[in-house]
């Protein structure tokens, strides 16, 4: 582990979280009154989109940082999906789960999604998709919202043991 108070790492995660909040509002404003004004064509789907590709970027963020201070090596080739796995498991005596199992799938979900998004350089999307990617983006949230609380939890658990 990292020499690092856990509560530096908990502090930088609750400003990620803040910032993911923040991303999160934006979205639901963006379909509550952004898409019903500009309807369901390539301008709203763009917008849909790229809301959804920052707020899988903030969280990969966070949890790159988290991966750094458990000292959790990355593979080169995949260290997107890696990252992710290595979110979802506990290691004994280092650190619990980061995403539960449930909260990890649909990640991967919106991960699979950020990397067509990042690669394909056409501007044409499928409203089916969107719609898609609108679900899990709702579903994931509150999930994300527990895990990373109970996580943070941890983080100040070991800091008040590393205190005695």
């Amino acid at each position: 582990m990292s020499a690092l108070d856990p509560l530096v790492l908990k502090s930088e995660l609750d400003d990620n979280l803040a910032v993911l909040q923040g991303i999160y509002t934006f979205f639901i404003k963006a379909l509550e009154e952004d898409v019903p004004k500009l309807g369901r064509n390539q301008s709203s789907a763009l917008i849909i989109a790229g809301i959804a590709e920052n707020y899988y970027t903030c969280l990969e963020t966070g949890f790159f940082r988290v991966s750094q201070f458990f000292e959790n090596n990355l593979s080169k080739e995949h260290w997107h999906s890696d990252l992710l796995h290595k979110m979802s498991i506990a290691i004994d005596t280092v650190r619990i789960a980061v995403l539960s199992p449930q909260t990890a799938s649909i990640m991967d979900e919106l991960l699979r999604f950020r990397h067509f998004k990042r690669y394909y350089y056409r501007l044409e999307f499928d409203w089916d998709r969107i719609d898609f990617l609108v679900v899990k983006l709702r579903q994931v949230h509150p999930m994300i919202l527990e895990d990373l609380k109970r996580f943070t939890g941890f983080l100040a658990e070991i800091s008040a043991g590393q205190d005695t």
